[in-house]
Formats: structure tokens, C-alpha cells, sequence
């Protein structure tokens, strides 16, 4: 596989001859693409808010066709304990909630139904999560490229795109969009600590498509502002409280406090089904946390910290609204006051 461009791949895929949920092993990127093929699933081992909703609606989907009942009663029943297991694996990211919701709801909805008919439309609409999301993020990319112009300079932190969905991206959505037309952007590239998403992820997608890719370590993001390479700061999230605050990848809200010193426009991207209107502000949101070892011994020849010392390792931080200058979506672009205007973000999808 490794003579393949890395855009080529699908992040999630369902192969339902087989009852097989295949995710792309990002663990092994740069150095080798490897596909994954998981029949049972113990954890949601999938990263990117998109893609785990995406994987979501495959595994329970996977889940739901080892189900033995004779009855709809007991099917549903069955059914709600496979969600609630795959729902407690990610706890950030509304994403994975809100796409069990959405396939427990055809369930509900179809009690009359036989259990395989039933087991059909569960297939139509995780299929139908997967392309909506393509769509999702073509749309994003479409707004997000009427604030940048050709030649400018992005700087951008974690992984948001082609392999964190199922095509384009939500960050680097207007990238590669822009790319596809004939645009060029040079894009700074936080190497992400402690598990590098942005070196290991975007440098390498971002190269697959040709875009002038430059890696910065994560501390050089103020330097690469004040010397007046970057533009606008783009990046995703996992979860976006009603007032506008926004929880993407743990270094995301320094990157924001720098924007605003430098006066740089900060653009939050991500689909509706990352904004959590139930939320009310970004303290509400659950912070994961991390194995120590991620920041003391991964990736190093030796262990790089001395033994016994205390580590904090939370996997996302959140950004307060205050230093965001637009929350990108697929119905548009939601400015300050966020109360208002994402409400009118709803009011257009609906």
C-alpha cells in the first residue's frame, strides 16, 4: 500500500460482506499505511471528530447485526447496551453521540418492522452519515475559502483534515479545495505534542496534495506570527459549547491567545454536529485524559523523563469564544455573538 498517495485512502470504511469496520491505522502514518479490519469492537480507536461519528454509525451498525433476538423488544434492548459500551469510549467528542442517536432513532422508529428490514435502513443511514460528511465538508471548505486568499499564509495545529473525515477535511477543508482549483497556500504546520497529529498527519496529507507545507514545533507558532507569515489560523474542533467556546486538541488555545496579540484572525471549522447547543459554555465540556507515557516515553529511543515524576497529559483544551474570530460550518459562517448566531446556523439547517 505504501506506493498509494495517502488521499486515496478512506479514514473509516464499512465492508459489510465481511461485517467489517476498516479504519486506517493513523498510529502508523508517515511510515506505513496500514487498514485495520475489526469485527468486534472493544474501543473506538478513531481520531477526528467527524470520522468517529462516522465509524460510529459503522460499528453500531456492525454491533447490531451479531445481535440474536427473536424479538423487537429484545433487539432494542441489546441494541441500546452496544451504544451506551461504544458511547462511553470517547467522551469529548459530541460527534460519537450524536451518531448513535441518530441510528438508535431508526431503530425506535421502525418498531413495526422486521429485525432485518430493520438491520437494512441502520445500514442505509450509516452509509448516510459517511457521504453527508463528504458533502459536510466541501460546503465548510467552500466558506472557510471566502476568508483567505491565494498565496496567503495558514497556520493550523492538530489534524483537521482529509484524514480526520471522510474527504476534505473541516480546517483543511478550504486547502484542499483551494488546491483542487488551482489555489496555493503555504501552510504552518504545529507538530501537535505529545502524539504529533500535525507532523506526522497534516505535513503528510498536505505534501500528498502538493500544498507548500512547513512543520513548526509547537512553541514556534508565536515567532512564525511575529515574523508575518501567517494570515489566519485554522483549525477544528470536537466539541463547541452554544456561546462559542470550543474544545479542539490540547495547544489550540494558546495558538488563539497569540492570534490575538498579533492580530490574526482565528477561524474555528467544523460541521453542525460538532456544535453542542445543550452545552452552555465550554467549562461544561469533559476533558479526556491521557496515559503519561504519551509525553515521558513515546516516540523516544529511551525514556525521556525521570522516573516518578507527575504528569498532566489532558488530550483538549478549550478556547473561549472571546478569541475566535468565526466558527466555520456547513450552513455558514457564525460570528460574535455566538448565542445568536449560531442559533441562526440551526435555523438555516433546519
Amino acid at each position: 500500500m505504501s506506493g498509494k498517495n495517502i488521499l486515496s485512502f478512506d479514514s473509516v470504511n464499512l465492508d459489510d460482506e465481511h461485517g467489517e469496520l476498516i479504519i486506517l491505522d493513523q498510529t502508523q502514518l508517515p511510515g506505513k499505511i496500514e487498514m485495520l479490519h475489526l469485527k468486534d469492537i472493544y474501543t473506538l480507536q478513531v481520531r477526528g471528530a467527524p470520522a468517529i461519528g462516522i465509524a460510529a454509525g459503522f460499528g453500531i451498525y456492525i454491533a447490531a447485526k451479531g445481535i440474536q433476538a427473536e424479538d423487537y423488544g429484545s433487539f432494542l434492548e441489546q441494541f441500546r447496551k452496544a451504544k451506551e459500551y461504544l458511547n462511553s469510549s470517547r467522551p469529548t467528542a459530541v460527534n460519537l453521540s450524536w451518531a448513535l442517536n441518530r441510528m438508535e432513532r431508526v431503530v425506535t422508529s421502525n418498531s413495526t418492522r422486521s429485525i432485518p428490514e430493520i438491520l437494512g435502513l441502520l445500514h442505509d443511514e450509516a452509509v448516510a452519515i459517511k457521504d453527508e460528511d463528504i458533502e459536510t465538508c466541501r460546503r465548510i471548505g467552500e466558506y472557510g475559502l471566502t476568508l483567505i486568499h491565494d498565496g496567503d499564509g495558514i497556520l493550523t495545529h492538530c489534524n483537521a483534515g482529509h484524514l480526520a473525515t471522510s474527504r476534505y477535511g473541516t480546517a483543511l477543508a478550504p486547502v484542499h479545495l483551494g488546491r483542487e482549483r488551482g489555489m496555493n497556500f503555504r501552510v504552518y504546520c504545529d507538530e501537535t505534542r505529545p502524539l504529533l497529529q500535525g507532523a506526522r498527519l497534516t505535513c503528510f496529507e498536505l505534501l500528498a496534495d502538493g500544498v507548500d507545507t512547513t512543520l513548526i514545533c509547537d512553541n514556534m507558532a508565536s515567532q512564525v506570527m511575529k515574523n508575518g507569515w501567517v494570515n489566519a489560523v485554522f483549525v477544528g474542533c470536537d466539541r463547541v459549547a452554544s456561546n462559542g467556546d470550543a474544545c479542539n486538541k490540547i495547544g489550540t488555545s494558546g495558538v488563539a491567545v497569540m492570534a490575538k496579540y498579533y492580530g490574526i484572525p482565528f477561524y474555528v471549522l467544523g460541521p453542525t454536529s460538532t456544535i453542542d447547543m445543550s452545552m452552555k459554555t465550554g467549562k461544561d465540556i469533559v476533558i479526556e485524559q491521557r496515559p503519561p507515557e504519551e509525553v515521558t516515553e513515546m516516540w523516544y529511543a529511551q525514556r525521556m523523563a525521570p522516573e516518578g515524576v507527575k504528569v498532566y497529559n489532558p488530550a483538549f483544551d478549550v478556547t473561549e469564544h472571546e478569541l475566535i474570530a468565526g466558527i466555520v460550518t456547513e450552513y455558514g459562517i457564525a460570528r460574535p455573538p455566538y448565542e445568536e448566531s449560531l442559533k441562526e446556523i440551526f435555523r438555516k439547517k433546519a
